[in-house]
C-alpha cells in the first residue's frame, strides 16, 4: 500500500521532495520506498531531472493502476461506513470554473432531502481534479470538460458560452453597440494562467491586434471576480448564464467569438457510484434543465 500511495504522490507532485512533503514523511524514506518498488518491478518508473521527475511510459501506466486500486479501497471503506448508517454519507465534489452557478443549488436541493449528508467541495485545476478522481479522492467533477482520459466518463449538462460582462451601472452598459477596442479603456479581471479561459482571452485580444490590458487583475476566484465587477468599472469574460444568477451584472453588446464549451459531470469509468453521488447528479441535471429553459436567447444589451 505504501508503494502505491507513494507512486500516486510522486506523479502528482512531480518530485520526490514534493511527494514526501504531501505525505508528511522524510525525503530519505520516500526515496528508499521508491527504490524498493522499482527493484520489485525491475524497471524505472521515473526519469530524474534537475527540476524533479517525469513518469516513464511504464510509470504512467503503473500510476493508473495504483490509483485505481487506491480508489477501490477508499470507496469500499466509505461504503461500509455509510451503509451502516443509511441516513449519513459523504460526497466529495471537484469543482472548476463554470461549476459555481449550478453546484450550490444542486447541493442545497440534495441537502433538503438528506440533511445528514456531508458534501465536500474541492476547487483545483482540471489536471489536479482529474488525478484526484482517478485516485478516488473525489467522487465526481463538475465544470467545463477539458482533455479526457480512459478513466473518465462524461455526462454533459449544457453548452457554455462566454460573454463580456460588467455591472449594470457601467458606463458602457447603456450603449447599443460597442467596439472591442473600446473595452481597452477599462480595467479587466482576467483568469489565472492555469485556466483554459485565460488562453482563449489571450487569443481573443490577439485577433483584435491588442495586447492584454495593462490595467488588469488576474484572479480565478469567483468571489474576487464578482466583487470587482459589481463594485467598480471592471469588465470580465464570464459564462453567459451568469446573468440569471447575478442580476447586478449584464452582458455588454460587443461582438466577439469565443468557442463554446460543454459543462457537465465527470465520473470515474467502472466505478460504482453511491446513492448519495447519484442523488447529487440527479439534482445537477434537474437544475441545468430548469436554467436552460430560462437562458437568454439574444444579447440585446444592458440598456434595452
Amino acid at each position: 500500500m505504501r508503494h502505491l500511495v507513494l507512486v500516486d504522490a510522486v506523479t502528482r507532485q512531480g518530485s520526490v521532495i514534493g511527494a514526501a512533503a504531501a505525505l508528511r514523511i522524510g525525503q530519505p524514506v520516500a526515496t528508499r520506498t521508491l527504490q524498493e518498488l522499482e527493484a520489485i518491478l525491475g524497471v524505472s518508473l521515473y526519469e530524474r531531472g534537475p527540476r524533479g521527475v517525469t513518469p516513464t511510459t511504464i510509470g504512467e501506466a503503473f500510476t493508473g493502476h495504483a490509483r485505481a486500486i487506491l480508489a477501490q479501497l477508499s470507496q469500499a471503506g466509505r461504503q461500509v461506513t455509510e451503509f451502516a448508517d443509511a441516513d449519513r454519507g459523504t460526497v466529495v465534489v471537484g469543482a472548476n470554473p463554470g461549476s459555481h452557478m449550478l453546484l450550490p443549488q444542486a447541493i442545497a436541493g440534495v441537502k433538503r432531502q438528506r440533511p445528514l449528508l456531508t458534501v465536500i467541495v474541492r476547487e483545483s485545476s482540471p489536471e489536479a481534479l482529474s488525478a484526484d478522481l482517478e485516485a478516488g479522492r473525489i467522487d465526481l467533477i463538475v465544470g467545463r470538460f477539458t482533455s479526457t482520459t480512459e478513466f473518465e466518463v462524461r455526462t454533459p449538462l449544457y453548452d457554455e458560452f462566454i460573454e463580456i460582462c460588467a455591472r449594470a451601472q457601467h458606463p458602457l452598459a447603456q450603449q447599443c453597440t460597442i467596439n472591442f477596442a473600446d473595452l481597452g479603456a477599462y480595467p479587466w479581471v482576467i483568469p489565472g494562467t492555469e485556466t483554459a479561459l485565460r488562453r482563449e482571452i489571450e487569443q481573443l485580444f490577439a485577433r483584435h491586434a491588442m495586447p492584454l490590458p495593462d490595467n488588469r487583475v488576474e484572479a480565478s476566484s469567483w468571489l474576487v471576480v464578482r466583487q470587482l465587477v459589481l463594485e467598480s468599472d471592471f469588465v470580465a469574460a464570464l459564462p453567459g448564464l451568469i446573468e440569471l444568477y447575478e442580476p447586478g451584472l449584464c452582458a455588454l453588446p460587443v461582438s466577439f467569438k469565443l468557442n463554446r464549451h460543454s459543462v457537465g459531470i465527470t465520473t470515474a469509468a467502472g466505478r460504482v457510484l453511491s446513492p448519495w453521488v447519484n442523488a447529487l447528479i440527479q439534482s445537477l441535471r434537474a437544475i441545468a434543465a430548469e436554467r436552460l429553459d430560462n437562458e437568454p436567447k439574444d444579447n440585446i444589451g444592458c440598456g434595452q
